[in-house]
């Protein structure tokens, strides 16, 4: 049997704490995940912090080098940086970090990791799967064939309706929006996109085309937001550009509710002009007595894009190779830069 290395030549098995709250444990780090962040860490024992003010929470980061984190986790400020001295790295299982990563964490030097790009992928396969259903009209007719028991006949359905050569507007170039980009490859569509931070070059080598806003709003029969919400884009679909709209497009919103002129978009929805899939509202819940409800062109769904059941497990998997890598000191593979963290939706 071949000895074990000298301990010098091990790799590093950094002191490890789950922080975040414990229905986001439950729900993305399984027993497999566990297990394997065991393997590459020295996974400190339950519980998984969710508050870092408790005397247990103390004693936890008093000895953790890594803090692998998720949705619930409170900010790593001043104070808890303070009872966490050794603390150097950050995995975090979920998208953005603006929730819990602190200007103190940046200036302290601490390493993050998001799984920003794993959730991605289901909200770009969602997004995609909107556009070609809402291409062809599938709810309303699916709506219209419940209440007839009878179908129309097929020969007199508009021509406007379908996915040849249907032009799809991409509302910024962040990581969603490129994912977007490329799963819509294989498909008859044209795609534009707006993002002043995109060069026409850039453009052309994602395969679209480079336009400014208002020309994207109206060219496109569906338009996606991917913007993250910061203040120069809260409000960004104004009642304008939602009036500029082809008859019958689609607003498609995976990104931040507050990004769109809610009122504007009850007053073009109730208008019968344009049609919306709408992901994420402002607030996220609408109350009960909200227009939006009431409007028949709206499909709104409870913020079901982002990875959910089995698509948790690549959002582990994922943290978990980050941890490994982190081990070995061979760097994040999916770090986030301080200067790109704001922009994480």
């Amino acid at each position: 049997m071949t000895p074990p290395p000298p301990s010098s030549a091990r790799p590093h098995r950094p002191r490890a704490v789950l922080a975040m709250s414990p229905e986001a444990a439950s729900a993305v780090l399984g027993p497999r995940a566990l297990a394997a962040l065991g393997e590459v860490c020295d996974l400190a024992p339950p519980p998984v912090l969710d508050d870092f003010t408790t005397d247990r929470a103390r004693e936890l980061l008093a000895g953790a080098e890594l803090l692998v984190t998720g949705w619930g986790c409170p900010p790593l400020d001043a104070a808890a940086l303070a009872a966490a001295p050794l603390l150097r790295a950050v995995v975090h299982t979920a998208g953005s970090v603006r929730g819990h990563v602190t200007e103190a964490c940046w200036e302290r030097g601490v390493e993050v990791s998001s799984a920003a790009s794993a959730n991605a992928l289901p909200v770009a396969e969602y997004t995609v799967g909107v556009i070609l259903l809402t291409g062809k009209r599938v709810l309303e007719q699916a709506r219209e064939y419940r209440a007839g028991a009878s179908r129309e006949d097929w020969l007199r359905v508009p021509a406007h309706v379908g996915n040849y050569r249907r032009t799809v507007g991409i509302l910024s170039a962040s990581m969603i929006g490129r994912r977007v980009i490329e799963l819509l490859r294989p498909y008859d569509l044209a795609v534009l996109l707006h993002d002043p931070f995109v060069t026409e070059t850039e453009a052309r080598a994602l395969g679209v085309e480079a336009v400014g806003l208002g020309e994207l709003f109206a060219r496109s029969d569906t338009v996606s937001v991917h913007t993250p919400l910061l203040p120069e884009t809260r409000g960004l679909v104004s009642r304008e550009l939602l009036g500029s709209m082809r008859h019958d497009a689609v607003l498609v919103n995976t990104a931040r509710g507050a990004v769109v002129d809610q009122d504007a978009l009850v007053e073009a929805l109730g208008e019968n002009r344009i049609r919306a899939v709408l992901d994420v509202t402002d607030p996220d819940v609408l109350p009960p007595d909200h227009p939006l409800w009431s409007c028949e062109g709206a499909l709104i769904t409870p913020h079901v894009a982002g990875s959910q059941g089995n698509e948790w497990q690549r959002l582990s998997d994922l943290a978990v190779s980050e941890a490994a890598r982190w081990a070995a000191g061979t760097g994040f593979a999916h770090g986030v830069p301080r200067e790109r963290a704001a922009f994480l939706a």
